[in-house]
């Protein structure tokens, strides 16, 4: 392929990274070099290092013809941004290199399978935008430089099975099986509206071929269902999928663009994927695109886009760039759910330790030593009929806050982020069914500048939301209708700030208590 295009797009960014100081960025999770970015792509490891790839658009804040970001870590809390991997310039492609993931190959080099959406005629169709079809390519690289396959595109519409959509044919995931195959699970509209995961199956990772319709959406959970990824964990075989047009069920899933998980069985040599129960990923307001995979020491872990459809149009006044990663999380299945947990490599980073034991609220208390924008705070609420409401208040100056509520009638615990300095009329609020685990509810909160992650009850839930709050504002506080008892144990997390001379992989490292890329 061409580089022109490509050291173009590379000397932009470079450019544009000089106009972003590292007090604009979060601390510990990824961001874009400018632009735009959703969907995590290519997460793998590879070299020796964790590669993240994602879906970007670096000439603006707004969503774009997509490129491939890249970052890399070795311990996938602290990363080192590379050059660009991909930008779209084929036939089959050149409306965008949508997203995909990676694998290593037997001969050490660096595969990379993605959906190429490419225009297939010039006539514009009645909403006057020109039609496009998406198919399944590839590109092979050393870490750093990569090449699209020759023989691009590897899964085309004519292996679609009948019934489906070449429009929407997208997000392959792939992996190299314990039988030595290669397989991948793509997402496919169909006819009707609603979606379903294909599986594909290749000897070698360059000739596929279709092998059946793992599961499928069935006019209840959403229509077209994107970013599949399909692994095993503790014995159970999950099969993730981020819904479009979801209907709201109670508490339980919430409407729009959403993230569910579907545990079940599966046979490996008739590839039937038997559906037991369906869940909700997580339950916060920020959260979509969740990608996997199996670190060296043998755990799975999760990093997903930590954004939402519906508010990623409202961009905040001066924001120089926009999107982010969540933490990357370690899953496991426990008492029949997926439990979500920070990767460990994040207490490496703890620093200064404030514990509270049995502390009784009522009006509003600030406790000694618990504030701040960059943290890990673990709160322990004693369920009682003592206290009607308890919350939590965060990142709170006299202007703004974001408020954890938590109602033990109900069960309920709510988020509102409405002062959180995201001045538009959008989704703020966010309530999830919690009941109480040996008369407890744990919250471990992860928070970071622009983000807050919260690990319920072990993480058997969890709910993320972004926020946009002045860095000033890093009060927090405890308050309660009644008496309510805590007990609170919070660590200031503290980085190393890497400066980026040029392209190469160079770094200039000074004490500080943030880390930027």
């Amino acid at each position: 392929m061409s580089k022109e295009k490509l050291m173009r797009a590379r000397e932009f960014e470079q450019e544009q990274l000089k106009r972003i100081s590292p007090e604009e960025r979060p601390c510990y999770h990824v961001t874009g070099g400018s632009g735009w970015i959703n969907d995590p792509n290519g997460f793998s490891f590879y070299k020796d290092e964790y590669h993240l790839f994602y879906q970007y658009h670096p000439y603006s804040n707004e969503w774009g013809p997509m490129h491939w970001g890249h970052v890399t870590s070795k311990d996938l809390i602290t990363w080192e941004r590379l050059p660009l991997a991909m930008v779209p310039e084929e036939s089959y492609d050149n409306f965008g290199c949508f997203s995909g993931s990676g694998v290593e190959l037997p001969d050490g080099r660096h595969l990379l399978m993605y959906t190429g959406v490419g225009y297939v005629s010039d006539i514009p169709m009645a909403n006057g935008e020109l039609p496009t079809h998406q198919t399944q390519c590839l590109a092979v690289g050393d870490g750093t430089d990569y090449e699209k396959y020759e023989k691009n595109p590897v899964i085309t519409g004519d292996d679609i099975p009948a019934g489906g959509s070449k429009v929407d044919f997208r997000d392959p995931k792939i992996w190299k099986d314990e039988d030595g195959f290669y397989y991948a699970v793509v997402a496919n509209m169909m006819d009707d509206g609603n979606g379903r995961i294909l599986l594909f199956r290749s000897a070698d990772a360059f000739q596929w071929q279709y092998v059946c319709v793992l599961d499928h959406s069935d006019e209840k959970l959403g229509k077209m269902w994107e970013c599949p990824d399909f692994y095993e964990v503790d014995g159970k075989h999950v099969l993730v999928v981020s819904p479009m047009a979801m209907m709201p069920d109670g508490l339980k899933f919430h409407v729009g663009h959403s993230v569910i998980y579907l545990t079940g069985t599966y046979d490996k040599k008739t590839h039937q994927f038997i559906r037991e129960d369906v869940q909700p990923l997580d339950s916060g307001i920020d959260f979509y695109a969740p990608q996997s995979m199996l670190t060296p020491d043998g755990r799975r872990v999760m990093i997903a886009w930590m954004q939402a459809w519906p508010n990623s149009k409202f961009v905040p006044d001066g924001v120089k760039y926009f999107g982010q990663m969540t933490v990357p999380r370690e899953i496991n299945y426990r008492n029949g759910k997926l439990i979500q947990q920070p990767v460990r490599e994040i207490e490496n980073y703890r620093g200064e330790h404030v514990h509270y034991e049995n502390v009784e609220i009522s009006d509003e208390t600030v406790l000694n030593g618990v504030d701040g924008r960059v943290l890990d705070m673990t709160v322990k609420l004693k369920v009682t009929d003592e206290f009607k409401k308890f919350t939590i208040k965060l990142a709170a100056d006299e202007t703004y806050d974001s408020t954890i509520t938590y109602d033990p009638v109900r069960e309920v615990l709510s988020l509102d982020r409405s002062r959180s300095g995201y001045m538009y009329d959008i989704l703020h609020t966010r309530d999830i069914q919690v009941k109480p685990a040996d008369g407890e509810v744990t919250l471990r909160i992860l928070m970071d500048r622009f983000s807050v992650e919260i690990f319920i009850n072990d993480g058997s839930q969890t709910a993320t939301m972004v926020l946009f709050t002045p860095q000033k504002a890093d009060n927090i506080s405890f308050a309660a209708d009644g008496k309510a008892q805590i007990s609170v144990e919070k660590y200031t997390l503290t980085f190393l700030i890497k400066i980026y001379e040029t392209k190469v992989r160079r770094c200039v490292m000074t004490r500080l208590s943030f880390f930027v890329f």
